[in-house]
């Protein structure tokens, strides 16, 4: 399908470059998932990087990959001119105080035998970078920083809140060590819609205060829309759009951008429910398709798309897609 060229890079200013990495995963003992095949991205520093794609497309192995969580297969990952692939054990864990990831899951992601303070904490009890009283008000003042009251939470255990109020406190563990660099791995999926809004604002008001950098993977593409400075579309491990929101969702060039925009319900009873131009199932990642991977549910496919993989070219100021035949007008009602 997409993926492979890197016309899309912007040079060594990002703070994270990301080219030609492959993640994949044993199934058996000649078997194995092609979960990330050679995508190549980068982020600027102050930046909000967007990634959405269907289930299964490798958004979260990838963003596993970035903090090594296990090392990609291969491929490089350059954090702030440092590449992750080659570090030491040691050098490894100190730059991941630098980079921090929010998981899907916060109820999950947190210890259940451990109180807010101590998970909250643990960051800075294992670098030792305080005293422990001034450890104790950087702690409170976080606590407060993402909308909770340190003197009712700090003693009481994850079990005893909400998904919403739990995704906070990984936040304010991600956030206790000054990152520069923060992965939010579809931190809102798991939460009500009401409190999915709470938390993407108290994220853009954490980017804000702290100077941060996101790469924001998401589900829901009006969410992606409002946060994103740019946006990655990914399908079957590969990459086959990167925009600026405004134009991706407005101006999509790739098909299966096209449909991913067109699934997305409007607020409208009246309004037709859209016929989606996709043949076919979701291929598998053990076997997937060759050259262009999405050329088997594409209703524009041809005997090219087969045998040669497209690779991303520039259409338009920062527009990229990598596709033989990408739309040339389609426009799409503004989420």
């Amino acid at each position: 399908m997409a993926g492979c060229g890197k016309a899309h890079l912007r040079g060594s200013t990002a703070l994270l470059s990301v080219e030609d990495l492959v993640v994949e995963f044993p199934a058996g003992r000649r078997t194995t998932i092609h979960a990330v095949s050679g995508i190549s991205f980068d982020v600027l520093e102050g930046e909000t990087l967007g990634v959405v794609g269907e289930s299964g497309c490798g958004k979260s192995a990838t963003a596993r990959a970035i903090m090594q969580l296990p090392p990609p297969n291969s491929g490089s990952v350059i954090f702030d001119g440092e590449q992750m692939t080659q570090l030491s054990k040691e050098n490894l864990r100190r730059s991941r105080t630098r980079m921090q990831m929010i998981f899907q899951d916060p109820i999950s992601s947190l210890n259940p035998r451990r109180k807010v303070n101590e998970i909250v904490a643990e960051g800075l009890s294992i670098w030792h970078t305080d005293s422990d009283d001034i450890a104790i008000r950087r702690v409170h003042a976080m606590l407060e920083a993402v909308g909770l009251d340190p003197k009712a939470v700090e003693n009481r255990r994850p079990h005893q809140f909400s998904s919403g109020q739990c995704q906070r406190i990984c936040i304010a563990r991600a956030m206790i060590l000054d990152p520069k660099l923060i992965i939010c791995d579809e931190p809102v999926s798991a939460l009500d819609v009401s409190v999915q809004a709470q938390i993407l604002n108290l994220l853009t008001n954490m980017k804000k205060r702290y100077g941060l950098t996101l790469v924001f993977i998401a589900h829901d593409l009006a969410v992606v829309k409002n946060v994103s400075d740019r946006v990655v579309v990914m399908y079957l491990g590969k990459i086959c759009e990167v925009a600026d929101p405004d134009r991706l969702y407005t101006h999509a060039a790739h098909p299966y951008t096209d449909i991913l925009l067109a699934s997305v319900p409007k607020p409208d009873p009246h309004m037709p429910i859209p016929k989606l131009q996709i043949t076919g199932e979701l291929p598998s990642p053990i076997n997937p398709p060759s050259g262009c991977r999405f050329r088997t549910r594409c209703t524009k496919a041809q005997d090219v798309c087969a045998v040669q993989e497209p690779s991303l070219q520039k259409i338009s100021s920062n527009h990229f897609v990598a596709c033989h035949f990408p739309n040339e007008t389609s426009t799409h009602v503004a989420i």
